[in-house]
């Protein structure tokens, strides 16, 4: 009798930016919320939007379409916070993103993601996994963990420092 062999199936979260879909792992989204108040921080890098209260912890909310170099994104009803837990060094840290909307949970086997084709140039695809495929349509799955480098976590999580308590209050 021979071995069975099965296709690995992996969850994820699927979300809009501009007219394009991506994808992350489920495993490292913890929510979703709707777009609140952000509070910009002074000195910081431009994707980065500010930080936000999330229960008493301060949560740093990253920009996704500045930081792959598309428009700010700009509040609708659908616009939302994704809330991810990523790998930083020393452990991990918590950030969110902000989306222009989120769609849906999808099961992607592994035969249904290509790898990233190879540009020729040094366009920057390192924090792209692979290319999913479903309904005729590519998603970008991302490697969320690979998008901030370890100086911009740093300076990301640095940004707010401390709780903060009533002019969060939302």
């Amino acid at each position: 009798m021979g071995a069975i062999c099965r296709e690995e199936t992996t969850q994820y979260l699927t979300f809009r930016l501009d007219e394009e879909i991506f994808a992350i792992d489920i495993s490292q989204v913890r929510e979703v919320l709707d777009l609140t108040t952000v509070t910009r921080i002074p000195r910081t890098p431009d994707f980065m939007r500010g930080v936000i209260n999330l229960r008493g912890n301060v949560v740093p909310v990253v920009d996704m379409r500045l930081k792959f170099g598309m428009p700010m994104t700009e509040k609708t009803v659908n616009t939302c916070i994704i809330i991810v837990e990523i790998a930083a060094e020393g452990g991990s840290a918590v950030l969110g993103a902000l989306a222009d909307s989120v769609q849906e949970v999808i099961d992607l086997e592994s035969e249904q993601i290509e790898s990233v084709p190879k540009f020729g140039t040094a366009l920057e695809v390192e924090c792209i996994k692979g290319m999913g495929k479903r309904d005729g349509r590519f998603i970008m799955i991302l490697d969320i963990d690979r998008i901030f480098s370890d100086g911009e976590i740093a300076s990301t999580l640095n940004a707010g420092g401390r709780p903060f308590q009533e002019e969060m209050a939302a």
